[in-house]
């Protein structure tokens, strides 16, 4: 079984082309549904183990499964569920295998393939994921012991390197470009559209600075009271943006919305009743909350996450050395982790037969407990029963291997016997039997 990571991510596809593969949290149980079956028929790759990882930098799948032939047919899926040609998608995506795919995979969770070096918050979305493919029945032994691998790399990585320090969060970043449009942040209104940890975040920053006002709107009024609470603001419908717009002198958003929120229209309407005073708003959504035209105009300083990228990118180079060390540890990982895959690989039929040989020995053993407890229940003795049920898993276990020995031609039985004695009898002796 091979291990392999089919993607793209903010180094190799534009933020619009992303936003046609974000699946929010609620949709990766019927996504993943969809692929596991799409998998199991038409490429008969039955039982893969599937995840996906969705970020605003990223679209990842991980699978378990048959080698380039699964990876053809999920990147095929892929394009479909994204309205793209599997030409397009392919022009920009990557796959990896077994050693490069776990290496690309305790990269990502120790924040080295993050637009923000060292960033934390990729750690937590992949936990998120995980936990949608265990919902969805999709997470088997290897894609498990792949990412619970990769949190431990991430902690090791976190705790004996400095790669986390003085790195720049898309939240710091956008109050850093709010500050150079604006003289004074504490004399500005702020709005945040949606509630989640994205969003937190950049309040978060932006309430240091003191602002004359924060507002939140979200598609569930409750969520955004609780997050405008958190910082004395005040929260808003989705519906009364339209109107209350010009209020705002930097806007923020960040939502799962599949359709922009904010249209060109909207901030035109919005500009004329502010007499053109300039609004500083950032996109951190994929897919887009603002209209990509509203960069046009003239009043407006309008940036995305991909934008925010050469402001993250400061001091990053102060953290080179962390990053060496960062690389080794992931390297000694990744040899681990191979070393596991080896010891799990069939060789000559070998594990299917242990696997076989597990099934058959539960079926026997529920057989003579059930008898058992038939036994007791009609009051034999309790000594009388468990000789009995030993003697039943016994004289089962051995069954074949004694008829074997009786049936074989002379030629056939001696080999028989020579292996019957290594495997039952040296167990004996070791045991001190």
């Amino acid at each position: 079984m091979a291990v392999w990571a089919l993607g793209i991510n903010h180094t190799t596809a534009p933020l619009d082309l992303r936003g046609r593969f974000a699946f929010a949290l609620d949709q990766l149980t019927p996504t993943l549904q969809g692929l596991r079956q799409s998998l199991g028929s038409a490429s008969r790759h039955p039982g893969v183990e599937t995840a996906i990882i969705s970020t605003c930098n990223r679209t990842e799948v991980y699978c378990a499964a048959g080698g380039q032939s699964a990876i053809d047919h999920a990147l095929g899926w892929l394009a479909h569920s994204g309205g793209v040609s599997p030409t397009l998608l392919r022009a920009h995506a990557y796959a990896l295998q077994d050693g490069l795919a776990a290496r690309h995979a305790f990269r990502v969770a120790s924040g080295l393939d993050s637009m923000v070096l060292g960033e934390a918050q990729i750690l937590g979305q992949m936990k998120d994921a995980v936990r949608a493919a265990e919902t969805a029945g999709a997470l088997g032994t290897t894609l498990n012991q792949l990412f619970q691998r990769s949190f431990a790399v991430a902690k090791e990585v976190r705790s004996s390197t400095a790669i986390g320090a003085q790195s720049i969060s898309m939240a710091a970043a956008a109050v850093r470009l709010a500050g150079q449009l604006f003289e004074d942040l504490s004399q500005i209104r702020v709005l945040f559209i949606g509630a989640g940890e994205m969003i937190g975040l950049c309040a978060t920053h932006f309430a240091a600075k003191n602002p004359l006002g924060m507002s939140v709107a979200n598609r569930t009024l409750e969520r955004g009271e609780k997050l405008a609470a958190r910082f004395g603001g005040e929260a808003l419908r989705l519906a009364d943006l339209p109107e209350r717009l010009h209020l705002f002198d930097a806007v923020v958003s960040c939502t799962a919305s599949s359709l922009p929120i904010i249209g060109l229209g909207a901030v035109e309407r919005a500009l004329r009743k502010r007499r053109h005073r300039p609004m500083f708003m950032v996109d951190l959504a994929v897919p887009r909350d603002i209209e990509p035209e509203v960069k046009a105009l003239g009043d407006v300083y309008l940036y995305t996450v991909d934008d925010l990228a050469g402001v993250v990118q400061t001091a990053q180079a102060s953290r080179q050395a962390a990053v060496a060390q960062a690389e080794a540890i992931i390297d000694a990982r990744v040899q681990s982790f191979m070393h596991w895959m080896d010891q799990r690989s069939p060789v000559d039929g070998v594990l299917s037969l242990i696997q076989q040989l597990n099934a058959q020995t539960d079926t026997w053993r529920a057989a003579e407990i059930a008898r058992a407890k038939k036994r007791l229940a009609r009051g034999e003795g309790v000594d009388a029963v468990l000789d009995a049920l030993a003697r039943g898993m016994a004289q089962k276990m051995l069954h074949g291997t004694l008829a074997e020995l009786r049936a074989s031609d002379a030629q056939v039985r001696a080999q028989t016997a020579q292996t019957v004695s290594r495997l039952f009898l040296r167990a004996q002796s070791k045991n001190g039997l």
